[in-house]
């Protein structure tokens, strides 16, 4: 277990936490390890079998801390939050443009838009680093096509289209990424996208680092006071969070980028996951720990918004979109920016 940023991650099994005055204390074999000032944390999130106090739960719902419960794997469970904070008529809004097709079109162009764009990154930065150990006239000729597509989204306002487009692009960024692991080749190999459940290491820290970024884009509209349910280019389901869906996908290939960093870097073994006997591919606890630190630290490095011109870490991005989001809704700006990565 480690406080990392404004996040507590809990992943020894049996830890127990409660509340004593203002602290969260986290026990494990009846011993008090862990003591944390409840106005440090933002959420805590627990893997496996890991219990909180009611009296706890009640403490971070009344000090706005979130608390969401996983399996020892990384699978969502659950979430506890406060009240519905925020402006009634900015949710009201929100869903008004959601049932205009249109409307929804016009924001949902701009968050595949902000993807293809940063997956064109993804593969710029792998031509750049990696020219001689890559396909380098083959993943030319996608940088090039992404940033054509990337263009003409701004052409349409058709969800089909967009929807269709988006599906056509993560199908030739995903058709080249066995390409981006330059190390342990032998360990690592790509054959394409399984989530539920992931039949591969690379597929398995691709979903689990994807189930972070899903809890701190949806604690980001939360704050902000958006529905993280009502979505523009995910349409309503029941027990899906379409607009954290739509928020997250320009933010998919830094996560992406995470996953090769941590293969090509030697981070993580082959070693460190298991398959089982469902054909289900799972990580150890050692893997696990390292890739949240990994995580962690990848979200205090420093950035430079394109759009706001300020420097931030990039674990406030999400909180900062969610805030841009909100500002288009209010027609305080004219269009959504997405966070375009350099």
């Amino acid at each position: 277990m480690r406080k990392m940023l404004n996040t507590l991650y809990v992943t020894t099994q049996g830890a127990y936490l409660n509340k004593e005055g203002e602290t969260v204390v986290v026990n494990i074999d009846g011993e008090s390890r862990v003591r944390l000032p409840i106005h440090t944390l933002s959420s805590i999130v627990c893997f496996g079998r890991v219990s909180c106090s009611p009296f706890l739960i009640g403490h971070c719902a009344e000090n706005d801390v979130s608390v969401s419960f996983m399996t020892a794997y990384g699978r969502f469970l659950a979430r506890v939050v406060g009240p519905v904070k925020g402006n009634v008529l900015l949710r009201r809004e929100q869903y008004r443009r959601a049932d205009d097709l249109r409307a929804a079109g016009q924001l949902a162009r701009m968050f595949v838009m902000g993807k293809v764009a940063n997956c064109r990154t993804v593969l710029g930065r792998a031509l750049r680093d990696h020219h001689d150990k890559v396909d380098s006239a083959k993943m030319e000729r996608i940088v090039s096509l992404f940033s054509h597509v990337a263009r003409n989204l701004l052409r349409t306002e058709d969800l089909d289209d967009i929807r269709g487009t988006e599906g056509r692009a993560a199908n030739d960024y995903f058709g080249l990424f066995n390409d981006l692991i330059v190390a342990q080749k032998d360990g690592f190999v790509f054959a394409g996208r399984s989530r539920r459940p992931p039949l591969d290491p690379i597929n398995c820290l691709l979903s689990f680092i994807y189930t972070l970024l899903h809890h701190d884009v949806r604690s980001a509209l939360e704050t902000v006071g958006l529905d993280p349910a009502v979505g523009f280019l995910h349409r309503d389901r029941p027990g899906r969070l379409s607009l954290a869906l739509d928020l997250m996908e320009e933010f998919r290939p830094l996560a992406d980028r995470l996953v090769l960093s941590l293969i090509n870097l030697g981070q993580v073994r082959k070693s460190g996951f298991k398959t089982t006997e469902s054909g289900a591919v799972l990580m150890d606890d050692s893997t696990r720990k390292t890739v949240l630190i990994e995580y962690q630290k990848r979200k205090q490095v420093e950035v430079e918004h394109p759009f706001l011109k300020e420097k931030m870490p990039m674990g406030m991005l999400p909180f900062s979109q969610a805030q841009l989001l909100s500002r288009y809704l209010r027609d305080d700006i004219e269009e959504y920016p997405p966070y375009l990565w350099r």
